[in-house]
């Protein structure tokens, strides 16, 4: 067989059977080593991140980053994990133990679903789900409750009001994010991420740039990474909803988080770069590793960017935030939505050439774009003549004859 990944798989399944146990277990405990492979494989990944941001962004600073424990520090992350398991866990008194406990484990967890349906290779995938994308925005909202029982459940006014903050960060951007992720499911036809993977004879960050953008820019949004780091603005809520969390169940949301920004790399390699495709995938015994090799290299990629820029630039205020969401990203989103499925439907029905219909969709997403900058451009340019102007002064103007009282009278 010249799949080695199909061929471990169907021998343990053999073993199983030849030990008497029936099919149904047989599957089941097939399921189960899939999920646990894949959770290690990817909490590796999640300790490895810890020690490459941390020598990324020393870069960034002119500084060396871990260079003590093991060869190029390579071992300080796991010194770090040592710290945070024998640190004592504090729960607050008047917490809600059961939720406050409950909370870091759904926030990892949250991110750990999504990559059941993320396509490795072409034979390896956690679950073929053809409404991947649908099971994708369901599973992040997971996240976004583990926040509020994390804030709800510390029973400090600090970490509600980080709670709600975050939640309402995560929730606006979420509406953008949405809708650009149904451009490229207009293109593949499906919400499969197989389906979207095979479709992209062409990688759809070539056809559907400006999608492409506003995905990323939401997904950093909803990571909560600078330049929206809200949820960890220590100047102005101190340290966000975690704030009463010790050890590793601190630990936890930060390994969510690290996992999570892995976790967007791996999500847009698969809808706009194209996956596991790369040259060399279909050749047997090492297509399936070049697979993953290639899709990885893709979702680091991505997580080097979302580095560069948290990295780079600073903090908005919350305002200016949901204004650039609600008053650009979203329509901008909604537009091009509108656009693209209108055109696609067109060309399609019209039977244009495959390079005529790539030609004529990046230059819509262009236009659109470019559209959209104008008429921002302009409102702020109008709102900055305006703010130069002095107030404007209304004058009433009276009637003397009405106005003025009249005179007294005395009979005396």
């Amino acid at each position: 067989m010249t799949n080695p990944l199909l061929s471990i798989s169907l021998w343990f399944s053999n073993l199983l059977t030849g030990w008497g146990l029936p099919s149904g277990l047989v599957a089941v405990i097939l399921g189960i080593a899939g999920v646990l492979i894949t959770c290690v494989f990817v909490l590796v990944l999640a300790v490895f991140l810890v020690w490459v941001e941390r020598k990324v962004v020393a870069r960034f600073q002119d500084r060396l980053g871990p260079n003590r424990i093991g060869p190029f520090g390579l071992i300080q992350p796991f010194a770090d994990i040592i710290k945070l398991l024998i640190k004592e866990d504090i729960t607050p008194n008047g917490a809600d133990r059961v939720v406050y406990n409950l909370a870091p484990i759904l926030a990892l967890a949250a991110v750990l679903l999504i990559w059941a349906v993320i396509p490795f290779a072409p034979s390896v995938l956690g679950a073929d789900v053809n409404i991947a994308v649908l099971y994708v925005v369901a599973v992040g909202s997971i996240g976004t409750l583990s926040i509020i029982m994390a804030g709800w459940a510390s029973n400090n006014k600090y970490a509600l009001l980080g709670a709600f903050r975050t939640v309402a960060q995560m929730i606006s951007y979420e509406v953008p994010m949405v809708i650009a992720l149904l451009i490229p499911v207009i293109l593949a036809g499906s919400m499969g991420m197989s389906e979207i993977v095979n479709d992209q004879k062409i990688w759809f960050v070539l056809i559907i740039p400006v999608a492409a953008f506003i995905f990323l820019v939401t997904s950093i949004a909803e990571i909560g990474r600078s330049p929206f780091d809200l949820i960890e603005a220590e100047s102005e809520i101190v340290a966000g909803f975690h704030i009463e969390y010790t050890g590793m169940k601190f630990g936890l949301f930060y390994a969510g988080e690290l996992l999570h920004a892995l976790t967007i790399g791996a999500l847009f390699a698969t809808l706009f770069l194209g996956g596991w495709k790369g040259p060399g995938v279909t050749l047997p015994y090492i297509g399936p590793f070049l697979g993953v090799f290639y899709l990885l290299l893709k979702s680091f990629l991505i997580y080097f960017v979302i580095m560069w820029i948290k990295y780079s630039l600073p903090r908005i205020r919350i305002d200016h935030m949901l204004a650039f969401n609600w008053k650009f990203l979203t329509p901008l989103a909604l537009v091009l939505l509108i656009v693209v499925a209108i055109l696609h439907k067109l060309m399609v029905t019209l039977e244009f050439s495959y390079i005529l219909y790539i030609v004529i969709m990046f230059f819509a997403n262009i236009v659109t774009f470019f559209m959209a900058l104008n008429l921002v451009k302009n409102y702020a340019s109008n709102t900055r003549k305006n703010l130069g102007k002095p107030p404007e002064v209304v004058v009433i103007q009276t009637n003397p004859k009405i106005d003025q009282p009249s005179p007294v009278t005395s009979n005396s």
